[in-house]
């Protein structure tokens, strides 16, 4: 098991959160927003849940899934000047869009039943226009979607349903998306594609503390997992949205972290 160790502090970003976000497709960014607010945005998804945090017994069911929040703790969570330095880092300046939510919520209770959605997969991020479907689809470009980021609102140990990383893996998944052009693929077709190209793979897990947050690539394979341990797992998994479509061929040669990845796994760069 692989662990990012610090790499973002009081603010500064040093030069290694790129090289790792490169090889294994994923930061960790330990303290990104204070416990605090990592405490108050726990108090309003219980609240969200119905369940009583004394009561075990009322946890019913193995994953809850909430929609968006917007209210202040969050808005807080995803604004901390630790997280926006790396965005800049990975995205690029003015290339991504400020957020206020924090997209949906898998909660995940201790339960003896396995859940149903413990797949490895990359997240889809658009429906194309004129395709009836359900599945939200990627494209080569990453359309819609700059960063996929894992916030903990909850201490997170192997055993509290951490979410599996195959690292590395953002590599595999640009030959695999190649051949589907602009208009891109669903996840339902590619999902066993992308689970082969990526089975070699080394696993790392998104344990941490209240208010660390994962920075991954948007083709990073990773896949949820049952809660074994005694305590939920509370945590945010929302996009950061890109302000301009990512970019394959910059003639000036400026790329972005995420847009060097990408070339990295076409082999047109080292």
């Amino acid at each position: 098991m692989r662990t990012a160790r610090r790499t973002v502090q009081d603010g500064r970003v040093d030069d290694e959160l790129v090289d790792r976000f490169l090889t294994d497709g994923f930061v960790k960014i330990e303290g990104a927003f204070p416990p605090r607010v990592a405490e108050d945005c726990a108090r309003l998804l219980w609240r969200e849940t119905g369940y009583d945090p004394a009561d075990p017994g009322t946890w019913t069911d193995p994953v809850v899934w909430v929609a968006g929040m917007a209210q202040g703790p969050f808005a807080a969570a995803v604004n901390s000047p630790a997280l926006h330095a790396a965005f800049d880092l990975l995205v690029g300046e003015g290339r991504w869009v400020p957020r206020y939510s924090l997209g949906s919520f898998p909660l995940r209770f201790p339960h003896p039943e396995e859940p149903d959605d413990a797949g490895w997969h990359i997240e889809g991020s658009y429906l194309p226009e004129g395709v009836e479907s359900r599945w939200y689809h990627a494209n080569l470009r990453s359309r819609d979607r700059a960063l996929l980021m894992l916030f903990l609102f909850s201490e997170v140990t192997d055993q509290d349903a951490p979410t599996r990383i195959r690292v590395g893996s953002h590599l595999d998944v640009p030959a695999v998306l190649e051949p589907y052009g602009e208009e891109g693929v669903s996840m339902l077709e590619i999902a066993p594609k992308i689970v082969d190209a990526s089975a070699h793979r080394p696993l790392a897990y998104a344990t941490g503390r209240p208010g660390d947050v994962y920075l991954c690539h948007p083709f990073l394979v990773h896949a949820a997992q049952p809660n074994h341990g005694t305590r939920p797992r509370f945590m945010a998994q929302p996009p950061l949205m890109p302000a301009a479509p990512c970019v394959l061929e910059r003639p000036d040669g400026d790329y972005s972290a995420v847009e060097h990845a990408i070339r990295r796994g076409l082999s047109l760069t080292d």
